[in-house]
């Protein structure tokens, strides 16, 4: 009887630290985030009479309305524009077949509403003041942004999450605005990932521009290491858009990348396309494993000096992290991977 007590308490030690580790409890806090159907609006427009049907999106729509027609399809938005009135008429003409298969895919997304307002928990808990807004699902053009922010809330294209296998995606035309390795990640299971990085870049804009290779890789980390706060149950490789494959291979060669890139790189470099080649999209990184690396490796190294940072800084909430100079994240995680 002991022997078994004492098993069970074993096991719920190791299930509170493994709760721990996936972060705190947000469970009390309350989130509510509207998902809004303007897709579904606009392509049941009647296309014999736009004007009146653009007239009515106006009105129902006024908060997402006018970002849709100026950012997205690029016009006024007027309805007695003649330019608006064509491009309009064409749109609905030559997407209404990827409208369609859309909405195959997204018939009843109740699930995108759950997650969004459970990631929204943990945005809330780290950052109480962070109003989250609406979330605006639209149908764009194929480069029109698969996530973006608006002045009420967020974006979110669904031309960009039809599946990695979606027939656009596969043909040449698609490939050469999105080649696989990209296009891969054209999911559902990416889009509340995607929201989230716009989310951390909201609350903590870019400011790396400028700066030496070393330091926008721990600027670059910083994020990941916030949208990991954000997301503590997504899987990393959601979360890096790195296939697992490519996950196990940094893990397993931590050491061997870091080295490489010490002995073959100017750390203060402030040559783009030597800043490009670690922290911009690649299939694979040049000067490693074409079969095993992925691109912007430098975001993942960055990642890790931030958690070593992190781990050694325990009284230092995200927030603090966020704000603390690359630099002195650097030189106090003293990062040395084996």
């Amino acid at each position: 009887m002991k022997k078994l007590l004492l098993l069970l308490v074993l096991i719920a030690g190791i299930v509170a630290c493994n709760n721990k580790k996936k972060g705190p409890d947000v469970s009390d806090i309350k989130v509510d985030i509207p998902v809004v159907r303007f897709d579904r609006a606009f392509f049941n427009m009647d296309s014999t009479d736009i004007p009146a049907g653009l007239k009515m999106l106006r009105q129902q729509y006024p908060d997402f309305y006018t970002d849709f027609m100026q950012q997205i399809l690029g016009v006024d938005g007027s309805d007695t524009s003649r330019r608006t009135l064509y491009v309009t008429h064409e749109f609905l003409k030559g997407y209404r077949s990827i409208y369609d298969s859309l909405q195959e895919v997204y018939k009843k997304p109740d699930w995108l509403k759950s997650d969004l307002e459970h990631a929204f928990q943990y945005v809330k808990y780290y950052f109480p003041k962070y109003i989250p807004g609406k979330a605006y699902v639209y149908v764009g053009p194929f480069d029109a942004p698969g996530v973006a922010l608006t002045r009420t809330g967020l974006a979110i294209g669904l031309q960009q999450f039809a599946g990695s296998n979606f027939s656009v995606y596969q043909s040449a035309q698609g490939q050469e605005l999105f080649p696989l390795y990209i296009s891969r990640r054209f999911a559902p299971g990416y889009i509340t990932a995607n929201c989230m990085k716009a989310v951390v870049e909201d609350i903590f804009p870019n400011n790396y521009s400028g700066k030496p290779l070393i330091e926008q890789m721990v600027e670059k980390g910083k994020q990941w290491y916030l949208l990991d706060k954000f997301m503590p149950f997504a899987p990393d490789s959601v979360k890096t858009g790195y296939t697992q494959h490519q996950l196990d291979w940094c893990k397993e060669f931590e050491g061997n990348i870091w080295s490489h890139i010490v002995k073959n790189e100017d750390l203060q470099s402030l040559v783009p396309s030597t800043i490009q080649q670690y922290i911009g999209e690649g299939p694979f990184t040049q000067g490693l494993s074409q079969e095993d690396s992925p691109g912007n490796i430098g975001q993942w190294i960055g990642w890790q000096i931030v958690k070593k940072y992190a781990e050694k800084n325990s009284s230092l909430t995200p927030g603090d992290i966020m704000k603390t100079n690359a630099r002195k994240i650097l030189e106090e995680a003293k990062y040395k991977p084996k």
